[in-house]
Formats: C-alpha cells, sequence, structure tokens
C-alpha cells in the first residue's frame, strides 16, 4: 500500500489563500454564488493558483457563466468521482491533497457535497447529517498537506440544524465580498464523542439473519450467511464480498478487542441493507475508529476503516454493557460506479 509523504475569535483573514482553511460557503440564492464564491475565484485566478471544482452543474454553469473562457483555467472534476461511499469520498480527498502535496503543488479545492443523489429518500439515516463527521476529520488529517478545502454547502437542500452543525465544523466561513471569517470550530474528537453517544434508532421486530458466535471460528459461518442474504437482495457479486469483508472485520474486532458473545443482525430497509454487530465487551470505541487510514497509522488497526470504506454510513453505540456497530449498504451506493 502506498505510504503518503508525512508534512510536519472572529476577524477577517485576507487574502484567502494565505494558509490552510477548511471554510465552508453557504448559499441560499444564486445571488449568493455570485456575492461569495466569484470574488473568491477571482482572487485565486489573479493570483495564479491552482484550483480543482467538484460541484454541482447548477453552480458549475453559474461560474463558467461568470468567467467564460477564463473558467478553463479551473480543474474540473465530476462529483460522482469523488462522493460516492462517505469513507471513498473522505478517502479521496485524503489521497488528492497527499498526492499534490507530494508534486510540491498548492490546490485550492472547491467542493459541493453530493450526499443525496441516488438517494431512496426513505433511507433509516440521514446521510448529510453523518458526512459531517467526515468533514470536522478533514481539519486535522487534510490540513498538514496545505490544499485549502472552500465546501459549498445549499441551505435550500439541506436542514438548518445540518448548515448550523456545518458552521461549527470549519475551521472559516466566506462571507460576502469573499471575505474569510475564521470561527471557533469544534474540535474533532469531542465532535465524533458526541455523536457516539447517540442512541442507534430500534431494531426491526424482525430480521432477515440473526447470528451468535462465541468465538473466531463463528466468522466464517457469518461471511457465508451474509453472502447469501446480500444475493439473495439482489445485490451483485462484487457488493456483496465488500458486505462480507465489512461485517467480518467489525465480528472480528468485537471477538477480539470487545467480548463474546458477538451477535449480527441483518434485515432490509427499503433498498438498504443494515447490518449491526453486538459485543459484549460494553466498552466505547475511539471517538477517531476508521476515520484514520492504516497506511499512514498504523496502531490504529484495519477493521474500522475497512468497514467504512466498503459500507457507506457506519453508526456506533455502547450502552447497557454492549456496544454496537451499525453498517449500512444502500443499493445505488453500494453498485456505484465513479465517473472519472
Amino acid at each position: 500500500m502506498t505510504t503518503w509523504p508525512d508534512p510536519q475569535d472572529k476577524e477577517i483573514v485576507e487574502p484567502l489563500d494565505h494558509a490552510y482553511e477548511h471554510a465552508a460557503l453557504i448559499i441560499d440564492s444564486d445571488g449568493a454564488v455570485r456575492a461569495r464564491l466569484v470574488p473568491v475565484l477571482n482572487d485565486l485566478v489573479a493570483r495564479g493558483a491552482g484550483i480543482l471544482m467538484i460541484v454541482s452543474a447548477k453552480v458549475e454553469l453559474l461560474v463558467r457563466t461568470e468567467f467564460g473562457a477564463l473558467s478553463d483555467q479551473l480543474e474540473w472534476r465530476e462529483p460522482s468521482s469523488f462522493y460516492q461511499r462517505l469513507g471513498f469520498a473522505y478517502e479521496e480527498f485524503r489521497r488528492y491533497t497527499a498526492e499534490q502535496y507530494a508534486q510540491g503543488r498548492r490546490v485550492h479545492i472547491v467542493a459541493e457535497p453530493d450526499i443525496t443523489t441516488d438517494i431512496d429518500p426513505s433511507s433509516p439515516v440521514d446521510r448529510a447529517a453523518e458526512y459531517l463527521s467526515y468533514e470536522v476529520v478533514y481539519n486535522d488529517i487534510i490540513a498538514p498537506y496545505d490544499c485549502p478545502l472552500t465546501c459549498i454547502w445549499d441551505a435550500r437542500r439541506h436542514s438548518t440544524l445540518i448548515i448550523e452543525n456545518v458552521r461549527q465544523l470549519h475551521s472559516h466561513e466566506i462571507i460576502d465580498g469573499g471575505k474569510l471569517v475564521s470561527v471557533q470550530h469544534v474540535p474533532a474528537l469531542d465532535y465524533l464523542a458526541r455523536r457516539n453517544e447517540i442512541p442507534l434508532p430500534p431494531l426491526p421486530g424482525d430480521t432477515d439473519l440473526d447470528l451468535t458466535m462465541s468465538g473466531l471460528g463463528g466468522v466464517t459461518s457469518v461471511r457465508t450467511a451474509v453472502w447469501s442474504w446480500a444475493l439473495r437482495q439482489s445485490f451483485s457479486d462484487a457488493a456483496a464480498i465488500d458486505i462480507v469483508i465489512a461485517v467480518a472485520e467489525v465480528v472480528t474486532n468485537g471477538i477480539v478487542h470487545g467480548a463474546v458473545p458477538v451477535r449480527v443482525r441483518a434485515w432490509r430497509h427499503a433498498n438498504t441493507l443494515v447490518v449491526q454487530v453486538d459485543d459484549a465487551g460494553g466498552r466505547p470505541l475511539p471517538p477517531i475508529a476508521g476515520y484514520l487510514a492504516p497506511d499512514r497509522h498504523p496502531d490504529t488497526g484495519r477493521g474500522m476503516w475497512l468497514a467504512r470504506q466498503l459500507s457507506d454510513v457506519v453508526k456506533v453505540h455502547t450502552g447497557g454493557g454492549i456496544t454496537s456497530v451499525r453498517l449500512h449498504f444502500p443499493y445505488d451506493v453500494t453498485h456505484h460506479i465513479p465517473v472519472y
């Protein structure tokens, strides 16, 4: 596996690209895009900065209309090449910024999280809320690679609570005129720990699978059962393999680092397959578990990281002497083939 290089009160901050910033740019109209994003891009283009745009078709059209031929100086990427399963999206940004750093390039990334496309409205989780856990980790993990990141969040598409959290999880906010305001953002570990304290929604009355293991010898039977179940739900062979690997990693963690018995239950919610793994250890997982790539942080282990990469949303909670990990596999996202 590739080892990436290891780099060692409100106020208006200018210029925008002076140092690393993970900035939120909240929009609620096309006028807000012109008032907040266009000045930022004007400044970056004037200084010859490298700019990567990963935005919706609507924002791209507006920017191209404003800039005309100058828009060709910006690098454009399809949002689907970055925004896939949530763990994939986070890892793709980390790898991209690490590669730019290794090449001696400083690229300003402007990204509009695409986290609702192709998602069933009856999804059992709020995917936007779950993505924010990755947003807060960006502040610490991507910052050393020195590629400023501006995240566009459209208040017309997300709830007031989501937008309030967006403001808390970024180190800066861009306001009218392209002004950059530094903010007191919530530390990653604090935010993630609070998320893990939220109880999981109740399980359904009946589940498709209900398996209990008393040791590592039972992992094989779990693999076989989950594989057959995923195929019966019309998931492809490749998707079923991803589900099996993710579940097996969490089960193994529960046996080795938690305590037996370990129980696995699986069910379908609309177009999403859901698997919950409970162990009897009753010890909370570290808040950062699964967010740090093992090639960069060998002491963190690979189990939860793989689970976050291969599933979409991962929810964790400890209570009543039980540690629970719930994995979600939406059909469209699990079968997604990125467009590069």
